[in-house]
């Protein structure tokens, strides 16, 4: 079942998610169901003793293995030595990111200890690397996602980062962010709010705001600004809503709301609001259709329908 198959319900708010009991080949997390309040077995509501996503990354990460020996001891450090996808993570991120001022256990001891205490990031890396699994063609598994994708990692610091700016651990959290932009040249700040089962593709270039807002199953392509005109302070940022697909290299500035399931083409340059289910493109940006579908993020097709 795909994504936009699966979607025909409500779309939820951000920082929500949703579950549906059985999928086809096995019981997943699928946020694209947009089922408001689903009836969820007890069983999926703790990731400790049932884990599908995490299994199928150990399982795919095992079959990478035999099929490339020669990086076998990179995959079992990576994840397969990890008792949890939450610590699989951590130590691919804090290797990543690691520099001679900050070693990478240090780093790992942040990542696991966010990680490891906020259900939501929990909740959040599942569904992110959902999304780049269905919606990116060149996402061939959850394991080369989790170890190789920098849209995906990029994020996943974000989320760490923004639990700490939440804790008022400011400098921590914009350190994070500085690290991030050096090494993947993706800037998020860390006060944005930024929902589930996000897209980041390619990641190179991406810069979102520190007052803007994304919705859940976004999907943003290279190069895409979410930004202030330069003119205000304060709240600044684009409101992005529920399903949008953001196309390459469009820039988004201003605090003015991008509605539901929104397809805002490549190179476009938005100035002002834009209605539910629009087609925009240009410089400026101009309405120059509808969207018939919902969920444009799903389908990815940056252009005119």
């Amino acid at each position: 079942m795909s994504e936009h198959e699966a979607e025909k319900g409500k779309p939820n708010s951000i920082g929500s998610f949703s579950f549906w009991p059985l999928h086809l080949e096995k019981v997943f997390p699928v946020y694209a169901m947009g089922i408001p309040n689903p009836v969820l077995d007890s069983s999926l509501k703790n990731f400790d003793c049932f884990d599908p996503i995490c299994d199928d990354v150990r399982n795919e990460t095992k079959l990478e293995a035999e099929r490339e020996p020669i990086l076998s001891s990179f995959f079992y450090a990576t994840i397969l030595s990890h008792d949890c996808l939450e610590q699989a993570l951590a130590f691919a991120l804090a290797n990543r990111l690691q520099k001679p001022t900050l070693l990478a256990t240090q780093l790992m001891d942040i990542f696991s200890t966010v990680m490891k205490h906020d259900k939501g990031i929990q909740h959040s890396i599942r569904l992110d690397i959902q999304a780049f699994k269905d919606r990116d063609p060149s996402s061939l598994s959850y394991c080369l996602a989790l170890l190789h994708m920098k849209g995906y990692q990029s994020l996943q610091v974000y989320r760490v980062a923004h639990a700490l700016w939440g804790q008022g651990r400011k400098v921590l959290a914009l350190a994070l962010q500085s690290r991030v932009s050096e090494v993947f040249g993706v800037d998020i700040h860390p006060a944005a709010k930024i929902g589930n089962g996000i897209l980041v593709n390619h990641g190179t270039g991406v810069v979102i705001g520190e007052t803007a807002i994304i919705g859940n199953r976004v999907s943003l392509m290279q190069g895409v600004t979410l930004g202030g005109t330069g003119k205000e302070t304060g709240d600044r940022h684009p409101k992005v809503a529920e399903g949008v697909l953001i196309g390459a290299h469009a820039s988004i500035l201003g605090n003015f709301k991008v509605g539901e399931f929104v397809m805002t083409a490549a190179s476009s340059l938005v100035l002002q609001e834009i209605p539910p289910h629009s087609i925009v493109a240009g410089v400026p940006a101009k309405v120059i259709g509808r969207v018939h579908a919902h969920y444009p993020s799903f389908i990815m097709q940056q252009g005119k329908q």
